[in-house]
């Protein structure tokens, strides 16, 4: 077998490994956040995250950002997210809910914690009012660790 074609070989077989290690899995990296995006009927465009991810049961931080139509913040509303597990007659476990008010840290964005009392898959549902009025509401589902 021809010298440099071993060689050769075996430095393909040091970068293979040395690539893997490089870009394997690593717990070490940040959490990401959930992050839902939903243009509501009345037109704010609302834009959720909660850390960690994926949720988990126990205290989760949530931020809800709104922007008007024309992409402008919206700074003067009133911003809650309401999480909710439907009642599980089968397993003898009621409905659940939990009320997250959100606090307006500037710009167009609010922030909070929402207390998820167990795993699962949970409704979530943010409002956007003003006095009133429901500017805006956005509806999806999490599923929570």
């Amino acid at each position: 077998m021809n010298p440099m074609r071993v060689g050769l070989q075996f430095v393909l077989v040091g970068l293979t490994f040395v690539t893997l290690a490089c870009t394997g899995d690593s717990d070490s990296r940040a959490p990401a956040t959930v992050v839902q995006t939903v243009t509501s009927a009345e037109g704010l465009n609302i834009r959720y995250q909660s850390s960690p991810d994926p949720p988990e049961s126990g205290s989760n931080t949530i931020e809800v950002s709104v922007t008007d139509r024309n992409g402008a913040p919206v700074t003067d509303a009133t911003v809650t997210a309401v999480f909710s597990m439907p009642a599980m007659p089968a397993m003898n476990m009621p409905a659940m809910r939990s009320d997250a008010p959100l606090t307006h840290a500037g710009n167009g964005t609010y922030r909070g914690t929402g207390q998820l009392s167990m795993g699962g898959t949970w409704n979530v549902n943010v409002t956007v009012s003003r006095g009133t009025e429901t500017l805006g509401t956005s509806r999806f589902s999490i599923v929570a660790k």
